[in-house]
């Protein structure tokens, strides 16, 4: 059986770490390089950075965070924030990331997709998808959840896969920052519904909400900010207890 992943998440504005509740009054979190380190010692499986401000400012992803992310971290690190091009994700990955996260360019062109995966490999791309429920449907967004879109996620998701996405990483606007947990009915759907991984993104507030997103929500990995970011749970206990739960987790 594959191991669950534990994935912290480092949003980056203005170099610095930030976290916000349902999207919005972000606070600083400390510097992403000295985080990333200090995650990659306590156990995290992978880390993922997003750059929450490059798709409304147009801008790219800053190579040298990833070139010092990459020199003092040893685990695989994904990176995203306003990547819309064969040659922004050429450079993230010279740069020394493992994976990209496209999101709100692969909504406007959805080609895209199907051109990093064949050009890169699957492997490499994961598709964001940031969607909040509304009257009963998700609705997609964009832009750091700024523009509602007329997509469903269910829809837009298996789009996502025809088209060569690795993984997907579905953060619920709804239970950001909420600390309430994870939307494990819509995860569970999306787990049954496609044959890639899921990433369950938004609402971790409690260990007991990791282990309900792998056992109700189905998902293949759990990311989190705050509750990593400010010490609330620490990474090898929530381990430990997934682990105390038949959860299998690399320790």
């Amino acid at each position: 059986m594959l191991t669950k992943r534990i994935i912290p998440c480092l949003d980056i504005k203005n170099g610095r770490t930030v976290k916000g509740v349902n999207f919005v009054n972000l606070i600083d979190a400390g510097d992403p390089v000295e985080l990333a380190k200090q995650y990659a010692l306590e156990g995290a499986d992978e880390l993922v950075f997003l750059d929450i401000s490059a798709t409304l400012e147009g801008r790219n992803t800053t190579l040298e965070m990833v070139l010092k992310v990459a020199e003092q971290v040893n685990i695989p690190f994904t990176v995203g924030g306003g990547i819309s091009s064969i040659e922004d994700v050429d450079r993230l990955l010279k740069s020394g990331a493992d994976k990209v996260s496209i999101n709100s360019s692969a909504v406007k062109r959805p080609e895209l997709i199907s051109e990093l995966s064949e050009k890169f490999g699957s492997q490499c791309i994961t598709v964001a998808i940031d969607a909040k429920q509304i009257n009963n449907e998700w609705v997609v967004h964009l832009a750091g959840g700024s523009i509602p879109t007329q997509l469903n996620l269910f829809t837009w998701a298996k789009e996502v896969e025809q088209r060569g996405a690795g993984e997907i990483l579905f953060t619920s606007m709804n239970n950001d920052g909420t600390k309430a947990g994870f939307a494990n009915e819509a995860l569970e759907k999306l787990s049954s519904e496609l044959n890639i991984p899921i990433i369950a993104s938004g609402g971790a507030g409690t260990i007991q909400h990791f282990i309900d997103t792998f056992k109700v929500g189905k998902a293949d990995a759990a990311l989190a900010a705050s509750v990593f970011h400010f010490g609330e749970i620490p990474i090898l206990e929530l381990k430990q207890e997934l682990q105390n739960n038949d959860i299998p987790v690399r320790l």
